[in-house]
């Protein structure tokens, strides 16, 4: 199955919040295999068939998606991570990529209840959903991705010689003694880059990964929702993936951006998630 359907301005898409917000609990579980430790909350009945992991983006934790697993307590158990090296997990003792986080990741899922398992993504999130679904598919039965991330972005001719010129002006600078390393992240680096600190050789290894071949082997059933002002990750990075995932289904949320699908437009999001939870739960 592949299709498209944009969100525009002749559909008006309506979502109260009716559930009672609970708040997850201050003090985290831990998983801990290898010396590595994955810190993760749970919200609802841990013997409900319907699991609902929440994989945050980068520079988060598990309270991103809060606001939306507050809505699903009462008919989903739902697990919320930190990734090694957000909130309250330890960073990896090696710089990871995301087929590490995947693993790591796999090897803690395959400890919870039996259950159909949906895993809900943002951005960084999501490029490790992809790596599961592909590597792990026994540990996850869906992806909901939002924002996806994983595959290199297609620039114009003139823009890819920029950022090729950007980078090694960067390179050089930084490899003249007098180079001031600091100064030059400030002015080159980009956001997430500036503020990676112990985390930016994850953060490198990660964002230079080419997931294409990685999507192409996964079969489970994949929703993609894009805002279409998002410039992080443009709409057009979840109409490739949409092509490359032989069951996705793309959607596109008019006048959101990378961040606002989790903010101010995320009854768009939920109304999404919902619509994709519920057609799971009527093939079964």
């Amino acid at each position: 199955m592949r299709s498209s359907v944009t969100a525009n301005g002749a559909v008006t898409i309506v979502y109260r919040d009716c559930a009672k917000r609970v708040r997850m609990s201050n003090n985290s579980r831990q998983f801990e295999r290898d010396g590595q430790t994955i810190a993760y909350w749970t919200l609802g009945d841990e013997t409900a068939d319907r699991q609902f992991v929440w994989a945050h983006g980068w520079g988060q934790d598990h309270r991103a998606f809060l606001p939306l697993a507050e809505t699903w307590q009462s008919s989903a158990f739902n697990i919320a991570l930190d990734f090694p090296g957000f909130g309250v997990s330890p960073r990896p003792t090696n710089d990871w990529g995301t087929a590490e986080y995947a693993d790591a990741c796999a090897s803690f899922l395959a400890t919870l209840p039996a259950g159909r398992r949906l895993w809900i993504g943002h951005s960084f999130g999501c490029r490790i959903g992809l790596q599961i679904a592909a590597r792990h598919p026994e540990c996850i039965d869906a992806l909901f991705l939002v924002a996806a991330a994983g595959l290199q972005r297609k620039r114009s001719p003139l823009a890819a010689l920029k950022v090729k010129s950007k980078v090694a002006l960067y390179k050089s600078l930084r490899a003249l003694p007098m180079g001031d390393k600091d100064r030059l992240r400030e002015r080159f680096g980009s956001a997430d880059y500036r503020t990676a600190g112990e985390m930016r050789g994850i953060l490198t290894k990660v964002v230079n990964e080419d997931l294409s071949e990685v999507a192409r082997q996964i079969r489970c059933p994949v929703r993609l929702v894009f805002g279409s002002a998002d410039t992080e990750t443009p709409p057009e990075l979840g109409q490739r993936l949409a092509e490359l995932i032989p069951d996705a289904q793309y959607i596109q949320l008019d006048g959101l951006d990378h961040y606002s699908v989790l903010g101010d437009g995320r009854h768009q999001t939920a109304f999404q998630l919902k619509q994709f939870a519920d057609a799971l739960e009527n093939e079964t």
